[in-house]
């Protein structure tokens, strides 16, 4: 059988650990996972009510925008969260924010464009554009700049993807930076795509929102993190008015709607803030001891993290080879880590991405392995 060259994608390497980690537990080893980015704890449990009640009633197709309620629910939010004043027909829903990611580069991008990203950056931002035949251009960003991009980076590129906090690094932008890097990519008629989908996982000042600067961009959230809805798969993205009808059209073909069961608890969770704040209490105690153990440990080259749940560190002067080291982590120390060369294919050899969503005592008891394999070495 034939393959195109455009679905030669590079794999998800996390999903590779994921994979070695499971391996690991099936032959009887307790590996504590600091590789994904998955919160440990269940769905709101008001959405898991909401949803079960729901089942006596058929779930079908919904209009592929997804439920009128869901989406006046996520313009409140934004009222409520950023003061943003936000008309409900701008929200569509979508099968998580990779769907999102899909249905924005079809809308805004031809064949053969040039999209633009921080280095280090979520690695299937690359993988959905070049499937989709579009180039993926990456900024050097560094740590000085708290690994985010400055005006003055921006190349020649069709549009520009912006990251806060950011994956792998749990850094945020602030106003004005938004507003700086918003108006430097418009006057160089470059589409601004915002993923925000670890707002509400604050560790200082809140998250901001593109929209607070502009209402020409496209920005993408979800249910996943902040709401601990991974697996549900139900992500929303805001577009300009003007864009709408053709994210309508490209969603009705190309999913036709989002799942209805996960929409009835998206819905749900929206009035579930008091059992997701209790989780961020839990994410900001992980953090606080993955900054004083990983230093420790010998890791302490890292940008401190004001978001998400993540710490990007700077292991070149360990290794050039992130891959094999965090395999090394996982056979010695039964800890599963992120090579940081699924987030910049550049710099990435001397790079690992730590994860602390999960538990309090997993993090722990990760940290006091990770001392004792640096110490070993």
């Amino acid at each position: 059988m034939r393959s195109s060259l455009r679905g030669q994608v590079d794999p998800f390497i996390v999903m590779d650990v994921m994979e070695a980690a499971s391996r690991a537990e099936a032959a009887g080893r307790h590996i504590i996972h600091m590789e994904v980015g998955q919160p440990g704890t269940p769905a709101p449990e008001g959405a898991r009510r909401a949803l079960a009640e729901a089942l006596a009633q058929p779930l079908g197709y919904t209009v592929a925008l997804g439920l009128p309620a869901l989406r006046q629910g996520i313009a409140d939010l934004y009222r409520r969260w950023y003061g943003v004043d936000l008309d409900p027909a701008r929200v569509v829903v979508t099968s998580g924010s990779s769907g999102a990611f899909i249905l924005a580069f079809s809308a805004l991008f031809d064949a053969g464009d040039r999209v633009a990203m921080g280095f280090p950056g979520y690695p299937s931002y690359r993988q959905i554009l070049r499937a989709m035949s579009l180039e993926a251009v990456g900024i050097p960003t560094r740590p000085e700049d708290r690994y985010q991009p400055r005006p003055n980076d921006l190349p020649d590129a069709a549009g520009l993807i912006l990251a806060s906090p950011g994956n792998p690094s749990g850094t945020v932008l602030t106003v004005p930076e938004l507003r700086a890097l918003t108006d430097a990519a418009r006057a160089r008629g470059m589409a601004v795509i915002s993923d925000e989908i670890y707002h509400g996982l604050g560790y200082g000042d809140r998250c901001h929102s593109a929209l607070e600067v502009t209402d020409e961009v496209v920005v993408i959230n979800s249910f996943s993190k902040y709401f601990s809805m991974t697996g549900w798969r139900v992500g929303w993205m805001v577009v300009p008015p003007d864009m709408v009808r053709t994210i309508e059209r490209l969603a009705q073909n190309l999913f036709i709607c989002p799942p209805h069961a996960s929409q009835v608890a998206a819905l749900a969770a929206l009035d579930c803030i008091p059992e997701a704040e209790a989780n961020l209490a839990v994410y900001a105690e992980n953090r606080r001891l993955m900054l004083e153990g990983l230093p420790r440990a010998g890791f302490d080259r890292i940008a401190p993290p004001e978001g998400a749940f993540y710490i990007y560190a700077d292991v070149s002067h360990i290794t050039d080879d992130s891959v094999k080291f965090a395999a090394e982590i996982l056979e010695n120390a039964g800890v599963a880590v992120t090579p940081g060369l699924d987030f910049d294919p550049e710099r990435g050899r001397g790079t690992l991405r730590f994860s602390y969503a999960r538990a309090t005592a997993d993090i722990a008891e990760g940290l006091r392995r990770l001392t004792a394999f640096m110490a070993s070495r």
